[in-house]
């Protein structure tokens, strides 16, 4: 999980000094599609979640845990927040994440959380970790 950790600061690092300043934060996506900052507020929300699962699964494991992603991005308003405090936000939660993962308990990173919506979907905290890095990065190469 140390090697998880740094991919994961590395990514964050990379993020915030290369590219988030070079993003139009204001421009207006298709129809039904997130708007940049509604992205970075979907990563945030995804943030949350994980940390919990990531957490939760040092002292139980089998629980579900999960969340509506459009919904939580419309009740939020990302898109009339404040770009600084959106981004804020995440580098704070995603640190977080990264503290939680550096310090994992090697004998728990094989327990198991469902985080299937309709169905039962059982991974580990590794596969967590690893597709957590993955969905950002795919989310922040979507940025324009």
């Amino acid at each position: 999980m140390k090697q998880t950790a740094k991919n994961l600061q590395a990514v964050i690092d990379d993020f915030l000094c290369t590219k988030a300043h070079l993003i139009n934060w204001d421009s207006e996506p298709p129809a039904g599609k997130w708007t940049n900052k509604e992205i970075i507020g979907h990563l945030i929300d995804s943030a949350h979640i994980n940390l919990q699962r990531f957490v939760r699964c040092t002292y139980e494991e089998g629980f579900k845990l999960i969340y509506f992603q459009n919904e939580w991005v419309q009740a939020q308003h990302y898109r009339h927040a404040d770009i600084a405090e959106i981004l804020k936000l995440w580098e704070l939660v995603n640190r977080q994440i990264v503290r939680v993962l550096q310090n994992y308990p090697p004998g728990r990173t094989k327990v198991k959380c469902d985080n299937g919506r309709y169905q039962p979907s059982f991974n580990t905290v590794s596969f967590l970790a690893d597709d957590y890095i993955a969905h950002m990065q795919h989310h922040l190469k979507q940025l324009v």
